[in-house]
């Protein structure tokens, strides 16, 4: 066996295992710690994302096992070998999607939308399959140096790159990481370089893509240990849904109490009309509805049309309030995402006050008929 082949075989393999157990720890750790504040909102459970990116580097151990196998036992040009390869390249797929479906911020096409993700899930088994018969019956389709066996795969592995990029990206600006984000593109990006030998023949310098490999899986493992860090800071600085209440007094006037977060002050919407509406909206969906009615749904022909709207509460009431550091809100503080685009006040039924007079004028106001029928326990 070529002593640099073995040598990264044996670096990813035992990387990968060190990577995975970290994540699975942290995992088992997290809902231990956080149960109920976790099942509070079952989209965006980041103890799942956490479980399936775990598995994810399990996948890799495997297959680095699979390779040392292949190598040592001289079967790794046999079909039965590019089976494994092909499956396992599979699983890992699948554990990433499903990982990135339950991050706050990955696309949502994939987080809003279960029917999106049953589809590209299937289209990786069906892709798999097709590699799969290819290898079979062509195993030496080669044309100019490409092998045309190969580019199914490596199409979608540019695919759950740019997933996997545009979800890091987006997660660690998020959270105020601008370097980390940049560092997540450029080491997406030569995770997705390492994989042309794979279809291109003519690239043949084994050294420096197996040096990219080991640099962006190493660097991948760190980022997602970072990001875990990140989520169980997050989670620690969640208020706990006994603590807070919320009360209208009066039109544009919210007092908020939220002892963790050292808030139980008065905020003055003033001009910002709308964003007062759509809290005052969900407050009311919340404090009177059953079932669908406690929530609103947040889409271009929903009641609101856009998430914007509900960052812009957030921001608003921080820039208000003067909150910064731990005490700022974050929106998963006060709405729960509860799938399909739907959005709920995270407060209890029982912890919102709204004026009776107050109530009764924006009822009169109200283009939506619903919240008449809502209202009429008073």
């Amino acid at each position: 066996m070529n002593e640099m082949l073995h040598f990264h075989n044996l670096s990813t393999l035992f990387i990968s295992l060190i990577g995975a157990v970290l994540l699975l720890a942290i995992y088992f750790n997290i809902r231990k710690r956080f149960k109920n504040v976790l099942e509070e909102n079952q989209r965006q459970r980041v103890d799942k994302g956490l479980l399936n990116l775990g598995l994810s580097m399990l996948v890799w151990v495997i297959a680095g096992i699979w390779a040392l196998a292949g190598s040592h036992f001289q079967f790794d040009d046999m079909f039965v070998y590019q089976i494994g390869v092909h499956l396992l390249s599979t699983l890992n797929n699948m554990f990433l999607l499903l990982a990135l479906s339950y991050f706050f911020k990955a696309p949502s096409f994939i987080t809003d939308n279960d029917k999106n993700l049953k589809l590209i899930l299937g289209l990786i088994f069906v892709i798999t399959g097709v590699t799969l018969l290819l290898s079979y019956f062509y195993p030496s389709l080669v044309s100019n140096g490409i092998k045309l066996i190969a580019i199914p795969d490596l199409l979608l592995s540019a695919f759950i790159c740019f997933l996997l990029l545009t979800t890091l990206y987006r997660t660690f600006v998020y959270k105020d990481l601008k370097l980390v984000a940049l560092i997540s593109v450029i080491m997406v990006a030569l995770m997705f370089v390492s994989q042309l030998p794979q279809v291109f023949e003519n690239i043949d310098n084994a050294f420096n893509y197996s040096l990219i490999r080991i640099v962006a899986k190493t660097s991948l493992i760190s980022l997602f240990l970072l990001l875990a860090t990140t989520w169980v800071i997050d989670l620690a600085n969640t208020p706990t849904l006994k603590e807070m209440k919320i009360k209208f007094v009066d039109w544009s006037l919210v007092t908020l109490s939220i002892p963790s977060k050292n808030i139980d002050k008065s905020i003055d919407f003033g001009s910002k009309t709308t964003q007062y509406k759509n809290l005052f909206k969900l407050s009311i969906r919340r404090k009177f509805g059953l079932g669908d009615d406690q929530s609103i749904l947040v889409n271009s022909s929903g009641e609101i049309k856009n998430q914007t709207y509900l960052t812009r509460i957030i921001d608003n009431i921080n820039s208000i309030l003067e909150l910064e550091g731990e005490d700022q809100l974050d929106r998963r503080d006060l709405f729960t995402f509860l799938g399909e685009s739907r959005y709920r006040l995270r407060i209890l039924p029982e912890q919102i006050e709204i004026d009776k007079s107050l109530l009764q004028e924006f009822v009169k106001q109200a283009e939506n008929k619903d919240y008449s029928e809502l209202c009429n326990k008073l």
